[in-house]
């Protein structure tokens, strides 16, 4: 099945103070391809819903309140849906109670059927790093289609697009999820004009030695080892690339540590945008980014687009559970 989006959702945080990156965004990719365009807000006021869980008011009254927050979130919403960059395309919004916030993005993806999800990363200061918070962490975890976190404010201009699979499916991942991290790559790079690029970095072989003092040792093995175990990875690469459609020159097999080698691709190329997967550990209930990726995401200085297997299923209930709005 072919990757495709035809709606996109976009998440605001904060309606009094929207970043304008994913909103470019959006509209860079609703324009490229006709898809529609939501801008959503979760709204969980604090003082108002302190004001309705103690009481304070209730019965109508609460409607009322409630109803007054959200339609004055609403509005702010619909003065974004009119900003220049959303001329000519198919932009509505939509703002509800709900909480916590990656649960209310998840229900809403789950009522309209988007097929992806913009978030944007913001700082806790004025020249902070974009760091993920724990929303954004949840929403990657939770959401049932594609996650796209808006690292950057600029526009794409005919981006680079780095795809990072994992030929080797270290960690229980899928083979399935490379190819759909190639899908997904292709589907943006061709949408947006851009070029594909494929990344894999891995380790040299070591074996573990046993030392006097009782702590064991990495030993490096011998160099014609090494020089098969690096020619093992570059025709599996190889294959999953050429597969995709790259050529040798916009492949990029590392040897060394995946943050550090990603990271300097990422700027060796000018990547705009890099394609992971999060996947289900053996054992474990929720989706897994891995510290690994965690650490890569947290240093990007790019765009980061989260796919999952097609076979994932949300935890996340349709139904908001009405305890929240009661304390």
């Amino acid at each position: 099945m072919a990757f495709r989006i035809r709606r996109i959702l976009v998440a605001i945080r904060d309606a009094h103070k929207a970043p304008r990156g994913p909103l470019r965004k959006a509209a860079a990719l609703a324009r490229a391809n006709g898809a529609s365009i939501e801008l959503f807000h979760a709204v969980n006021a604090p003082e108002a819903l302190d004001a309705l869980r103690r009481g304070y008011v209730a019965g109508r009254e609460a409607e009322k309140v409630a109803d007054t927050v959200r339609h004055r979130a609403l509005k702010r919403l619909e003065r974004l849906s009119a900003l220049k960059e959303f001329k000519g395309l198919d932009v509505s919004c939509a703002a509800t109670w709900d909480f916590p916030s990656h649960e209310a993005i998840v229900r809403r993806v789950l009522a309209t059927n988007a097929d992806l999800v913009i978030a944007a990363v913001q700082p806790k200061s004025v020249g902070s790093r974009l760091l993920l918070a724990n929303t954004d962490w949840e929403l990657i975890r939770n959401c049932p289609c594609p996650v796209l976190i808006a690292k950057t404010p600029r526009a794409w201009r005919r981006p680079a697009v780095l795809a990072a699979i994992d030929p080797f499916h270290a960690h229980d991942k899928p083979a399935a999820l490379d190819r759909e991290i190639l899908r997904a790559g292709r589907y943006f790079a061709r949408e947006l004009r851009g070029s594909l690029h494929a990344f894999h970095a891995y380790m040299p072989l070591t074996i573990i030695a046993p030392a006097p003092a009782g702590q064991a040792l990495a030993v490096a093995l011998p160099p014609e080892m090494e020089q098969m175990h690096g020619a093992q990875v570059e025709r599996v690469f190889a294959r999953e690339a050429a597969a995709a459609g790259i050529p040798p020159r916009r492949r990029h097999l590392e040897m060394g540590i995946t943050q550090d080698e990603l990271a300097r691709v990422i700027k060796e190329i000018g990547a705009e945008l890099v394609v992971m997967g999060a996947i289900s550990r053996s054992g474990l209930k929720r989706v897994f980014i891995g510290s690994t990726a965690e650490s890569a995401i947290d240093r990007l200085e790019c765009d980061v687009l989260i796919v999952k297997p097609r076979t994932f299923r949300t935890k996340v209930k349709k139904r908001a559970p009405e305890a929240w709005l009661e304390g």
